[in-house]
């Protein structure tokens, strides 16, 4: 078993999400609880796997086995129901570098490029900073869960839109969408001839009771499909920065492989692979625990927030570790609820404003840490607003 309860200090490790606090917050007594990335332990399979690279004094330019191929393959059916060919397969340096190679690649400057927001702030960005046109297709919220507005989607790509970005699962919201909504997506793909790039970096992590359909294995004879999957958000190994991209339409993989190449960006890196190979050979037994962890996490969130946290909203999520909580009902505007968290709870989480203007009022917080630790934030939280209700009274 494994102890997903072990105190494990990431302070003096270089790690984003602790020691950029003060940078970040403006304080250092903040509890962390922003950056995507979890406080659990990798995998035993992935160390034991970089110790042994490790053990090998040269660190050379490195090839992908076959093996790793074969490893990512027989994950994809498992998880996935999909059976794909090893010529669909490209390994990429991640999938933020994806969304920016992908625009580049398959759309023209002034293209329109259509992202779903609230959603992950790199979306914007890859579209914005290449030159292209941003499209909003914004989700909306109805009965506290995020559902595709496709009537606004279907005239977002009349108006001649060539690239849509999912992000599925969805991140911040937690949406995992159905088969039947997948459905309806294509087909409105297929009809306006949009390529579609669905960012799945979450996929395995959906809740007991959810399951991840991939666009790609819902068709047959669209090409005009990339899926983006990788290790990273699962297997808690963001910082070795390898992704893979499963690519059915020739044309596109060429397209791609041009992009990456043109920017020198570099695929090799020998404990990258080492890591990506063991985590989807032998990391199964250990996704099963930390998804039960990960649910026992949100339910005890939803109920703390329910039963103590007055004004703000749960948002149940159906994958990722991330909660999307409501706070509009609190009144105060993105100022002060950003400097109400620091502030006043001491806790550090995501703004909204982050993911689009309509995350306005929300904040994203990661469960992906010690009960003990979610326990303590939203402890901190309460404390706050009751403190802020006797100030008003």
């Amino acid at each position: 078993m494994i102890d997903f309860d072990q105190p494990i200090s990431r302070q003096g490790s270089h790690s984003l999400k602790h020691d950029a606090v003060k940078a970040v917050f403006g304080t250092d007594d903040i509890l962390p609880l922003w950056v995507a990335d979890m406080d659990f332990a990798t995998p035993p399979a992935v160390t034991d796997a970089l110790l042994k690279r490790a053990a090998h004094p040269l660190y050379g330019y490195t090839l992908a086995p076959d093996s790793l191929f074969d490893a990512m393959q027989n994950w994809i059916e498992t998880r996935y129901r999909w059976k794909t060919e090893r010529d669909w397969l490209m390994l990429a340096p991640g999938v933020v570098p994806t969304l920016n190679a992908a625009v580049l690649a398959l759309t023209r400057p002034g293209d329109g490029v259509i992202v779903q927001p609230p959603v992950y702030p790199p979306f914007f960005s890859a579209v914005t900073r290449s030159g292209r046109t941003l499209v909003e297709n914004p989700l909306r919220l109805s009965n506290d869960k995020y559902r595709m507005d496709f009537d606004h989607l279907e005239s977002c790509m009349k108006r001649g839109a060539r690239l849509l970005l999912l992000c599925a699962p969805q991140n911040p919201t937690g949406r995992v969408w159905t088969q039947p909504e997948l459905e309806e997506l294509l087909a409105l793909t297929q009809r306006y001839r949009v390529t579609l790039l669905s960012d799945e970096i979450h996929a395995d992590l959906t809740y007991p009771g959810v399951i991840h359909y991939s666009p790609g294995a819902l068709t047959a004879g669209n090409n005009a499909i990339i899926t983006a999957i990788a290790p990273s958000k699962t297997f808690n190994i963001p910082g070795l920065g390898l992704s893979a991209l499963i690519i059915p339409n020739p044309e596109y993989r060429k397209a791609l492989q041009n992009s990456f190449e043109m920017l020198h960006v570099s695929t090799t890196n020998p404990f990258s692979l080492a890591a990506f190979e063991a985590a989807y050979r032998k990391g199964g037994p250990w996704l099963m625990q930390l998804r039960e962890y990960l649910a026992e996490n949100r339910d005890f969130s939803r109920e703390f927030i329910e039963q103590n946290l007055p004004g703000i909203r749960f948002i149940e999520p159906e994958g990722t570790y991330l909660l999307w909580l409501d706070c509009r009902e609190l009144g105060m505007n993105d100022s002060e609820l950003k400097q109400f968290f620091i502030r006043k709870a001491k806790v550090g989480l995501n703004p909204g404003m982050t993911f689009g203007v309509n995350g306005s009022g929300f904040m994203r917080m990661n469960i992906g840490t010690r009960k003990a630790v979610v326990a303590e934030a939203l402890e901190r939280i309460a404390d706050a607003l009751t403190s802020a209700k006797q100030r008003a009274g």
